[in-house]
């Protein structure tokens, strides 16, 4: 075809332009859902697969099917494609763990969506602080989350690091978030008159 020249539409066999679609179908929205114990084979391999990055802590099977209820996962076409679980570590502390988006979805959102639900549920189950413990310090703090020293989070301490072999050299950064702060910053402001 010639500069300037009009194709031939095939339906009506005139010369009126015929528009061809260049555009991507946006990939199916992801679904974020509670996981079930029969995910946890599934979230098993997912954190397993990503170990060598350095970031996560092992995981057993036995352990991520007692506790699959506290995850929360994000599927696309019904396969699970990013984790992460609410822990509790004390009435008033709970973690943001195992967080954690496969390779070919990062970069859409997933985790902050999980993050965000994450700290929806720590609301609602009555936490007052939802804590990370993060070599990348940076995604959190998009979160607002902060950096405290790890004796702020003596839960964490108590729960998990003194039991773990890379204590005190471990790479990590604690963070934390208020989460009352957070729900207040988003209160609507009411004007009381003067009594």
């Amino acid at each position: 075809m010639l500069a300037g020249q009009r194709m031939m539409s095939p339906v009506s066999g005139s010369r009126a332009p015929v528009k061809r679609s260049t555009a991507r179908r946006a990939p199916p929205a992801a679904l974020v859902r509670t996981a079930t114990p029969e995910d946890a084979p599934t979230i098993h391999e997912l954190i397993a697969t990503h170990l060598d990055e350095g970031h996560l802590l092992p995981r057993t099977l036995a352990e991520l099917s007692v506790h699959a209820d506290r995850f929360v996962v994000a599927t696309r076409r019904r396969r699970i494609v990013a984790c992460a679980e609410l822990a509790p570590l004390s009435p008033a502390v709970a973690e943001v763990r195992s967080l954690v988006v496969s390779d070919a979805h990062r970069g859409r959102g997933l985790g902050r969506r999980i993050v965000d639900e994450l700290r929806r549920r720590a609301r609602v189950q009555g936490f007052e602080q939802l804590c990370a413990f993060a070599h990348e310090p940076a995604y959190f703090a998009r979160m607002g989350f902060f950096v405290v020293p790890h004796a702020a989070v003596p839960e964490k301490i108590a729960t998990d690091c003194r039991h773990c072999p890379l204590v005190g050299r471990c790479g990590q950064y604690a963070m934390v978030t208020n989460l009352a702060a957070a729900a207040d910053a988003r209160a609507p402001l009411i004007s009381l008159p003067a009594s």
